[in-house]
């Protein structure tokens, strides 16, 4: 293809130029410009002379004509074949979500999900006219609501520095933003279950409540198996014990207490499992049938799992039952206590302890719904193209869209470990509604 050259004119001379129309074809400013001059020659620089204007800065969020030139990183790697590596690790990412959320969340997309709250009713004596009384059940609904909200990042890489910089400088960030998408998505959940206020989300032009677990709101949980509740029934406990802050076994039995009165358990389907600190689980794996710890006796034995730190049992005499795995569902098991899974897990503050009732990964019973968008194209974490289509990672927004709220909330209870006096739980910050992301 044959190029065009020119002589570098003045701008006042180029205008003269411009004035002459019959020197002129209009084409020219469509032909082929060489990328190098020929010798004795210079590029036209368009720009300088006022024919196109020059297309400004990183501080209005647009990029100059030079971006379009770079198309690769200092070593190599192109582009393009970064951002679908990126959109394919996002897909990864998204179907393997954190081990632990997908335990206590459940998906959904309903804006209000409406739950039957079902009545009991009771046979009565057959009659010899064989016309039996007809039931009359009547039918309650709890109105679940979510809240949503929408979440987004950008990353904004200069020419210069993808020209400079290698494949892993860029990767860092994107992987700086799965972690930070992670904690943000761990600590929405994490805040649904601790922060015991209430809460509401407009749907509709309407006030829908977002639900804690039991606080003792006034709802009235229905009864299972013969056992009645009112609206005093509450999920957050404050342990109140005598002395120092300290668990003690009466806390997980009571614990359990709580949740399985609603009737779960393993005729369920469900498992039981509890989240505790580093500090508590020094405690917990103390605890032995029949000796006290911290002041209470326990009732029944701490069973280490099979990864757990070897130790000497002298005059051991056996063991009844089967010992706890050493991991469940992605999770590191320490040891069981009645049967409750003991999973040692530092998000969880000292001094808090978080039991739960799980039906398996994003099971139908677990606690917490995370809902999207009823329109598939918006769910899960997204790599969206900035204003450089061309080049997509020169400026790339992520995006998240997500709301939560308790769907089971009977499922779990949070205990404050407090020293008599402390009668009242209160969450802790790091799971507070209002923080930052975690």
């Amino acid at each position: 293809m044959t190029t065009t050259t020119i002589d570098r004119p003045t701008k006042e001379s180029f205008a003269d130029f411009w004035d002459a129309p019959r020197m002129v074809n209009p084409m020219f400013l469509n032909a082929p410009i060489a990328r190098q001059p020929s010798q004795g020659r210079e590029l036209v620089n368009l720009s300088e002379l006022g024919i196109f204007n020059k297309i400004v800065g990183s501080e209005t969020g647009y990029h100059t004509q030079a971006d379009a030139l770079v198309t690769q990183t200092s070593d190599n790697v192109d582009l393009n074949a970064l951002w679908a590596e990126f959109q394919a690790t996002l897909e990864i990412f998204n179907d393997r979500r954190n081990a632990l959320v997908s335990l206590l969340s459940y998906p959904v997309t309903a804006l209000i999900e409406r739950v039957p709250q079902v009545g009991s009713v009771e046979f009565e004596d057959a009659s010899e006219f064989g016309v039996p009384k007809g039931v009359r059940l009547v039918q309650t609904y709890l109105s679940l609501g979510y809240d949503f909200r929408d979440y987004d990042i950008a990353t904004r890489f200069t020419w210069k520095y993808l020209r400079d910089h290698d494949a892993r400088a860029v990767q860092a960030v994107h992987n700086a933003i799965l972690e930070a998408d992670n904690r943000l998505l761990f600590r929405r959940v994490m805040e649904a279950i601790f922060d015991d206020s209430a809460r509401t989300a407009e749907i509709g032009g309407d006030n829908v409540p977002v639900y804690p677990l039991y606080n003792g709101d006034g709802t009235v949980p229905p009864t299972y198996k013969g056992t009645p509740f009112d609206g005093n029934h509450d999920h957050y406990i404050a342990t109140q014990h005598a002395g120092s802050a300290l668990v003690d076994s009466g806390d997980l039995e009571e614990m359990y207490e709580l949740i399985a009165e609603h009737g779960y358990g393993a005729e369920t389907g469900t498992t039981f499992v509890v989240l505790v600190n580093r500090i508590e689980a020094k405690d917990i794996r103390k605890f032995r049938q029949g000796v006290a710890t911290n002041g209470v006796t326990s009732n029944y034995d701490f069973i280490p799992s099979a990864n757990s730190p070897t130790i000497i049992t002298p005059n051991a005499t056996g063991l009844i039952g089967n010992i706890p795995p050493s991991t469940w569902s992605g999770l590191q098991v320490i040891g069981s206590y009645m049967g409750i899974l003991i999973i040692e897990e530092d998000y969880i503050p000292p001094k808090y302890m978080l039991m739960f009732a799980t039906g398996g990964t994003q099971n139908l019973q677990n606690l917490v719904g995370i809902r999207e968008h009823a329109n598939a194209a918006y769910r899960g974490l997204r790599l969206l193209p900035g204003n450089q289509q061309g080049y997509p990672l020169v400026e790339s927004f992520y995006s998240r869209s997500f709301g939560t709220g308790v769907r089971q909330r009977a499922g779990a209870v949070v205990a404050k470990i407090t020293a008599s006096g402390d009668t009242a739980y209160t969450a802790p910050a790091q799971y507070k509604r209002g923080g930052g992301n975690g």
